[in-house]
């Protein structure tokens, strides 16, 4: 059995409370059967150290993309994020996307046009799209259809099913996180049930978003696993089976 952590941000995490290194990091998700991983960039300022660990480690992958949430730093371009593309490391645009949590949707304009420049460097690219929306998926769902976005993945999905829906038919998967772990999350859970199995990724978006039994403690990609056990149990598979669906799935989209 192998687990695939399509959505981590290995950059962040606090070594200290995994053993020191990253390779002990990787050693210990290994146990769990977690052996690759999709090390996410949310800005250009940090983005040498998300492609080094891919360079350094083979069974990390990199992407690269500014954040919706990122009001500092660097404004990437369509040309540099295609320049920054170019390389076998880099398999992913993004992370990218709308977030009207703490910003006006009115206010958001460049939260837009810096989400349709992606979009372009995923077309042009060849390369999927993370999309991260919040507070915001009409508008996210609306430049994707206007821009043509071609292919990609809902990440860390917490939305309703009609959003679901509509980013399946626009022929984009859907990636849950270890919220559908929470407590509180049996709406997502009633979500995470319709979207068909060939569609579906798993992830932790660790260091956040620590899944059951590990609320309140750092977030490890190697909890990838309880979020692919809590999806064996939402769609009654083995937990053999989502690790298959999932890993394949992962290969299908991002063609590794």
């Amino acid at each position: 059995m192998q687990i695939i952590d399509s959505h981590c941000h290995l950059d962040k995490l606090d070594l200290s409370a995994f053993g020191g290194s990253m390779e002990r990091v990787l050693a210990h998700a290994k146990t769990l059967s977690v052996e690759e991983f999709l090390c996410v960039c949310i800005d250009l300022e940090h983005f040498d150290d998300v492609l080094s660990l891919a360079k350094k480690h083979p069974q990390i992958y990199a992407s690269v993309g500014v954040h919706p949430c990122n009001t500092e730093g660097k404004e990437p371009s369509v040309d540099e994020l295609l320049t920054l593309a170019d390389d076998d490391n880099i398999i992913a645009i993004g992370e990218t996307g709308l977030d009207y949590f703490h910003v006006e949707q009115a206010t958001a304009d460049w939260q837009r046009e810096r989400f349709r420049r992606h979009i372009a460097a995923s077309n042009q690219s060849g390369k999927p799209m993370i999309v991260h929306t919040r507070n915001a998926k009409q508008d996210t769902l609306k430049i994707m259809r206007e821009e043509h976005a071609e292919q990609g993945v809902m990440h860390c999905f917490s939305e309703d099913w009609e959003t679901a829906k509509a980013a399946l038919d626009l022929g984009f998967y859907i990636s849950f996180s270890g919220i559908i772990t929470f407590k509180n999350a049996d709406a997502l859970r009633t979500v995470a049930a319709k979207v068909p199995l060939d569609r579906l990724l798993v992830e932790t978006d660790s260091p956040y978003l620590t899944p059951v039994p590990y609320r309140g403690k750092p977030n490890s990609p190697a909890y990838t696993y309880h979020v692919a056990e809590k999806m064996a149990e939402i769609h009654v598979q083995s937990i053999e089976t989502i690790a298959d669906i999932t890993t394949n799935n992962f290969r299908t989209l991002f063609a590794k």
